[in-house]
């Protein structure tokens, strides 16, 4: 039996032999339940639950992580607890459980990129437009990667890695015996909801800490008290955390108190056009300009990433176009083909893809801002188009380097720049025009990063032997029944937090705005854009990743400080390790750590968020003011979180 084994075949991880075929997990000739309801019900519960907590991520710090493992721990332990009351579960069933439940991260990832920026604008969209625009995307994205598999999978195995769905397959035969793994994303479920009641909801502690650095005119040092952001920074590690805490501290002690020195004594500077720098905090000074550098920034690090990417963006595209002509003209039936190889038909795939784009072009939902069948119809081609390139695209970077290093990012701001430049040829530059241009980014966003998504759970399928057709059914079943809730999730967060504000900054949403409006008003300070491009530049020519260290640029540096903490302390705790197998165990017990962090903090801004919308308002807390004037408020949290850091520490240790 495959389950005595306990580990994975040794050719998972290399190339097969000429003639050599791969044996999974869970040989083809066996046909164990897969496609149960308790999967799909567990599934579906889990992606709702990490949907709407990645989405109040997202909104917070302009971040999404992957949470295919933290679903399928969760998954293992609650079949698990299934078998004490008679009930029994397998590997496939949990699989396809996470399969259904990672889903809603990338359907809420291109949600909060980007529709943010229609609130901003004043233009709130209704929650049955931005479900149809999100479930859209999910749709398009599994559709168009779907005749790829069986090249980037199956005979592209042992040259694509495949990281995260490769590491999940681990995790599910590890956990296959008792799941015990699973009780610390409980134990950081419940660690990151009570420290966000304490902050958010009695709001006992602050949630950041602040300091002036002397002898820097308005120079500042902060640090966002978030175990969510501490988690995502084990989940990152020591490297992109440096490397974002790094753009974060260019931006605190060189450029805020540079232009405080350079706007001594001046007037109004654009694009400020009221307050003098002399007048301003440090505050309104990264407002103002910094972050319109931080935008140029970004934007230039996501193009340069799409360049450096462009040899394998056209090889992927001639490669899956050619996949998908070789596919159209197989005539071979699904019966002759094993269990493991069966997927849905291409006739399908083609009857999806067509549907989606009527609705698109025809329902007026969708793109509510546009009246006119062509501006609906032109907006629909571009969602296509594009989608369908950077499906192609992103299907094969994510196996090369992995669902966090995906440049989702910098495609959205391409697809974004041809849809605008587009709009712009044709006149359509008014406010309903830039909502379009943004809907359109919008389903391309949620279509590459759920492309990337699904590659990944279809790698750990092919590792343990699932049926292709079943998980990508499952992910069509995950997108139908998560998009509502993230939707509504955000929604809720507009209502109470708003956009914009300290709670909810929505930085990505902003930033694709600030492209738009470049774009089609061609009024955007220049000068300070080519400050950051020119920062991206000087970046990657000293070998720096850009495109993190411009996210550190634009973003505030108390969000990075955190990152940077839970980044360092995973360099710490596997240093420390006395081999190999040690430091692999503090590994994921830290990840798993660290994603219950974010469910827990997520979940619970959300739920604080429901609340103030049943009541009308926001709960008031006790205040920290019991623990005294400011210095001591800041150091009691600073205090607090650290002992919060060093339980983390003794928790991960074991």
């Amino acid at each position: 039996m495959a389950s005595e084994s306990r580990k994975l075949p040794e050719s998972a991880h290399r190339e097969l032999r000429e003639g050599e075929t791969y044996t999974p997990y869970v040989p083809a000739h066996e046909t164990p339940d897969e496609f149960t309801i308790k999967a799909l019900v567990f599934g579906i519960l889990f992606g709702v639950l990490f949907g709407a907590a990645n989405a109040y991520l997202g909104l917070r710090a302009g971040l999404t992580i992957s949470t295919s493992i933290p679903v399928a721990v969760m998954t293992v332990a609650a079949f698990h607890a299934l078998r004490r009351f008679g009930g029994s579960a397998n590997i496939l069933e949990a699989n396809l459980s996470q399969t259904v439940g990672s889903a809603s991260s990338s359907v809420a990832s291109g949600v909060i990129f980007t529709l943010p920026a229609l609130f901003l604008w004043g233009l709130a969209p209704s929650l049955l437009q931005m479900t149809l625009l999100a479930m859209a995307g999910g749709l398009l994205g599994i559709l168009f990667m779907i005749p790829l598999r069986r090249f980037l999978i199956q005979r592209e195995h042992g040259r694509l890695p495949y990281p995260e769905g490769t590491a999940c397959a681990h995790v599910l035969v590890a956990n296959e015996a008792g799941g015990h793994n699973a009780r610390n994303v409980f134990i950081g479920l419940g660690a990151g909801a009570a420290w966000k009641a304490l902050t958010s909801w009695l709001k006992v502690l602050p949630a950041d800490a602040h300091m002036k650095v002397p002898f820097l005119k308005k120079g500042e040092l902060g640090m966002d008290l978030s175990p969510a952001l501490f988690g995502v920074g084990y989940i990152l590690g020591p490297r992109i955390a440096t490397v974002m805490v790094g753009g974060g501290l260019l931006s605190s002690l060189i450029l805020i108190p540079g232009i405080a020195i350079w706007g001594e004594g001046r007037p109004p500077m654009y694009p400020e056009l009221v307050m003098s720098i002399s007048e301003m905090s440090a505050g309104q000074i990264w407002t103002r300009y910094v972050r319109y550098i931080g935008a140029g920034a970004v934007a230039a690090a996501g193009i340069i990433t799409l360049v450096r990417s462009l040899p394998v963006m056209i090889e992927s595209f001639r490669i899956g176009a050619g996949e998908l002509k070789n596919r159209v003209g197989d005539t071979e039936g699904d019966t002759a083909q094993p269990r493991t190889a069966r997927e849905l038909p291409l006739k399908v795939v083609g009857i999806g893809i067509v549907l989606i784009g009527a609705v698109l072009a025809f329902v007026p939902a969708p793109f509510g801002a546009l009246d006119s069948g062509l501006e609906r119809g032109v907006a629909a081609i571009c969602v296509i188009v594009f989608a369908f390139f950077f499906v192609t695209v992103a299907s094969r970077i994510v196996g090369m380097v992995g669902v966090t290093s995906n440049p989702t990012s910098g495609m959205t701001i391409a697809a974004l720049l041809g849809t605008a430049g587009i709009f712009l040829l044709m006149g359509w530059t008014d406010l309903q025009g830039k909502a379009a241009a943004l809907t359109v980014g919008c389903v391309v966003a949620i279509a590459a990063s759920i492309a990337g998504d699904t590659s990944q759970d279809l790698k750990t399928g092919y590792l343990l032997g699932a049926t292709p057709r079943n998980q990508q059914i499952g992910e069509l079943v995950g997108v139908l029944t998560s998009a509502t809730f993230v939707c509504l999730s955000v929604l809720l967060l507009a209502e109470t937090f708003g956009f914009g504000s300290q709670e909810l900054p929505a930085p990505q949403a902003t930033l694709m705005k600030l492209v738009i409006d470049g774009v089609l008003e061609q009024n955007l300070p220049w000068g300070l854009v080519a400050i950051g491009a020119g920062i991206a530049i000087i970046a990657e020519l000293c070998r720096i990743p850009s495109l993190p260290f411009a996210v550190g640029v634009y973003l505030p540096v108390s969000t990075m400080t955190p990152i940077f903490l839970g980044g360092m302390l995973r360099l710490w705790l596997e240093k420390r390790s006395a081999n190999e197998q040690q430091a692999v165990e503090r590994r994921d017990r830290g990840v798993l750590l660290g994603s219950g962090f974010v469910g827990g903090e997520g979940l619970l801004g959300v739920a604080i968020a429901g609340v103030a919308f049943w009541q009308g308002a926001r709960p008031a807390g006790f205040g920290t003011g019991w623990l005294g004037p400011d210095w001591v408020v800041n150091l009691a949290g600073f205090i607090f979180f650290m002992v919060f850091a060093a339980w983390f520490v003794k928790r991960v240790r074991g």
